[in-house]
């Protein structure tokens, strides 16, 4: 059966991470049986980690705020979790039906596929959204 996604309910925890007025960071949409669906949101990076397990297949919507001591800014990252439990099927399929997450999820600075529990470390998020974001100032700061 083809991969259908809740548009409606994920455009909306979408959209609170983009909010500027509320404190949600991250939405994850998972599956449910053929059915992409928003899997919950939070204000704690660490929470959005602990949903990145061996059995689990995600996709994950994060703002990170980066800049230097010259401006601060948020930018936002399309992640995608792929747990090491997962099968080959599975794996191959998720490539395609994030087409019908990137319907929804359209702006994002970076994009990343992990299967590394060590590469979803906010500090590398920040780290490789601080390179793709251009200037840096920090060189300047004391």
């Amino acid at each position: 059966m083809a991969t259908q996604i809740d548009k409606e309910a994920c455009r909306e925890a979408y959209n609170q991470v983009r909010d500027d007025n509320t404190d949600t960071n991250w939405a994850v949409f998972k599956y449910e049986g053929s059915m992409i669906v928003p899997g919950g949101q939070g204000t704690d990076y660490e929470d959005f980690k602990r949903m990145c397990t061996d059995d689990a297949r995600l996709f994950g919507f994060v703002r990170i705020t980066t800049g230097d001591a010259m401006s601060k800014r948020a930018k936002f990252t399309l992640i995608t979790w792929i747990g090491e439990n997962i099968s080959g099927l599975q794996r191959a399929k998720i490539s395609t039906d994030k087409a019908l997450v990137k319907e929804i999820v359209q702006n994002f600075a970076k994009e990343f596929m992990i299967s590394d529990p060590r590469e979803v470390d906010e500090d590398y998020i920040r780290m490789e959204l601080k390179k793709a974001g251009g200037a840096n100032y920090d060189a300047q700061a004391e």
